[in-house]
C-alpha cells in the first residue's frame, strides 16, 4: 500500500473530509522529510510508514478543534508537524510555521514551495522574539514545552479571544496544576489516532 493510500485510509477512519489532493501532498511532505533526514536530523522517526501515524494522522487529529480560526501559528513546528498537515487539510486557514532552527526553516521553505502551500508562511525566530503584524486566532504546539511555558512564551502571539491548543500524551494533570493565573484550561479532549496505542490529549487554553 502506498503512502497516499495509508494516509487516505487513516483520514477516512478519522471521519475527515479533506481536499482531493490532500493525501498526495501529505505523502510528498513525508518523502521530503525522509530525504532531508539523511543529512539533517529533522525528526527521530526515520520510516515514512511510521510517520503516517506518528506525525500525519496525529497532526490531523486537531482538524475539528481550531473552530472558526482564520489565522494560526504552529509554535516549534520542527519538520512541519502539525502545521503542514493542518494547512493542507484546511486551505482556508492561514498558517505560520514558527521555528528557531535555520535548517528546519530551510526545509519548511522547500516544502512550502514544492507542495504549493499558498496558505503557509515560514518564520525563523525564537517564539519570544517573534512579533507578527497581526495576532493569531489559534496558537498551536505539539511537544513544544510545558503548558505554563507555552502560554507564557507565546501569549503575545494571540489575538483577542484566541485559543491555545497544546498537544500532549497522557493527561497532563501536573502541568495543568502549574498553569499561571493568566490563563485557564477551557477543555481537555482525548484524541483518537488510528493505529496509535499511546494516549493523546489536546489541551485547549484561553486567557483568564
Amino acid at each position: 500500500m502506498s503512502l497516499e493510500e495509508d494516509i487516505a485510509r487513516g483520514t477516512r477512519a478519522m471521519g475527515l473530509d479533506l481536499p482531493d489532493t490532500a493525501a498526495a501532498k501529505m505523502a510528498a511532505h513525508l518523502r521530503l522529510v525522509e530525504k532531508w533526514n539523511r543529512v539533517h536530523n529533522l525528526t527521530a522517526v526515520r520510516e515514512t510508514e511510521q510517520m503516517v501515524v506518528l506525525h500525519v494522522l496525529d497532526s490531523l487529529s486537531l482538524v475539528p478543534h481550531p473552530g472558526s480560526a482564520k489565522r494560526a501559528v504552529d509554535v516549534g513546528t520542527g519538520a512541519g508537524f502539525p502545521g503542514v498537515p493542518l494547512a493542507i487539510a484546511c486551505p482556508g486557514v492561514e498558517f505560520t510555521l514558527l521555528d528557531s532552527s535555520h535548517k528546519k526553516c530551510s526545509f519548511l521553505e522547500q516544502a512550502r514551495a514544492e507542495l504549493g502551500l499558498a496558505n503557509v508562511t515560514v518564520a525563523c525566530e525564537r517564539v519570544e522574539q517573534f512579533r507578527p503584524a497581526q495576532g493569531y486566532d489559534a496558537v498551536v504546539s505539539r511537544a513544544f514545552a510545558e503548558l505554563s511555558d507555552f502560554v507564557t512564551q507565546s501569549q503575545h502571539l494571540a489575538a483577542a479571544g484566541a485559543r491555545f491548543l497544546a498537544m500532549k500524551g497522557v493527561y497532563p494533570f501536573e502541568e495543568i496544576a502549574r498553569m499561571p493565573a493568566t490563563h485557564r484550561v477551557a477543555q481537555v479532549v482525548e484524541l483518537a489516532v488510528p493505529s496509535l496505542e499511546a494516549k493523546r490529549h489536546l489541551v485547549l487554553l484561553e486567557a483568564a
